[in-house]
């Protein structure tokens, strides 16, 4: 079956939300002091690094469905990093993640081939120019590298980590169909209906 790239962009904006979820099953279980415990990783965290996988996807999010819509780069970049932590509740912290997830599926959703070249600009004191096939892959790259850290972090913890790497293989289908029904997804809604 040949997919257009821009259908493995938009199955990879799933990926992250479905990780996303199945990582918050696991260090939702977590009391909050052991959330913000001092942890060895690159932010000291779990709480930490669980804020800034959230804070750069509202900036990168924002800066693709701005340019989606023609708007200009939001006028002031560090509105998403005024805070290293804006949320401390574990509830606050997933309901955050899965909306803007949402919103990178959406934004996913309505993208052809012939728009992977299209420039985003970031607003940063240097603006940024990159076409929305590297923004993408920037974030999906960014993404993964910090669930990483959260997976190892729960190593430490009395919460076993979660498999991350059970959603491309069509045999493995049945290890995540309970989370597909949790999310209301199913295997055609990603793959077609030639799964």
């Amino acid at each position: 079956m040949n997919q257009p790239l821009s259908h493995h962009l938009l199955t990879m904006a799933y990926q992250n939300a479905w990780a996303n979820h199945r990582l918050a099953k696991a260090w939702g279980q977590l009391s909050p002091q052991d959330l913000a415990a001092p942890r060895v990783s690159f932010f000291p965290s779990l709480r930490a690094t669980l804020n800034h996988i959230l804070t750069c996807d509202w900036y990168y999010v924002d800066a693709l469905e701005r340019e989606l819509r023609g708007d200009s780069p939001h006028p002031d970049c560090d509105v998403f990093f005024t805070d290293d932590e804006p949320l401390t509740a574990a509830v606050d912290l997933k309901r955050e993640q899965a909306q803007v997830d949402r919103r990178l599926i959406a934004y996913c959703e309505q993208m052809r081939d012939a728009d992977l070249g299209k420039i985003v600009t970031i607003a940063r004191d240097t603006p940024q120019h990159e076409s929305r096939l590297r923004m993408l892959s920037h974030l999906f790259e960014h993404q993964i590298h910090h669930r990483g850290q959260i997976h190892a972090m729960l190593s430490g913890t009395s919460i076993a980590p979660p498999q991350l790497d059970e959603f491309f293989c069509v045999g493995e289908s049945g290890l995540r169909a309970a989370d597909f029904a949790e999310l209301g997804w199913t295997e055609a809604l990603i793959w077609g209906t030639s799964v």
